[in-house]
């Protein structure tokens, strides 16, 4: 907690110094600053897991030979999945 009060007086007696006009541009980067934060929350909350579905649906169906379905080839598939 000390090292944050000492922070704030630090930046607090360096605006002092500044001339108006500095200290426009310091208020105006401290708010760049909090955009910046609140977007990079708000992306981090956007991010949810989604399934391999859905991450590869936009190119179903982008082939334009070869069977519809795979399940078409049932010589291919007889003793699949048995031991």
């Amino acid at each position: 907690m000390t090292l944050a009060i000492n922070k704030k007086n630090a930046i607090l007696e360096n605006i002092e110094t500044l001339t108006v006009q500095q200290q426009d541009a310091v208020l105006e980067f401290i708010e760049f600053m909090r955009y910046k934060a609140q977007k990079q929350e708000e992306q981090v909350e956007e991010k949810q897991p989604i399934s391999a579905y859905e991450a590869a649906k936009q190119w179903a169906g982008c082939v334009d030979f070869g069977p519809g379905d795979l399940g078409t080839n049932k010589e291919y598939l007889k003793g699949r999945g048995k031991k």
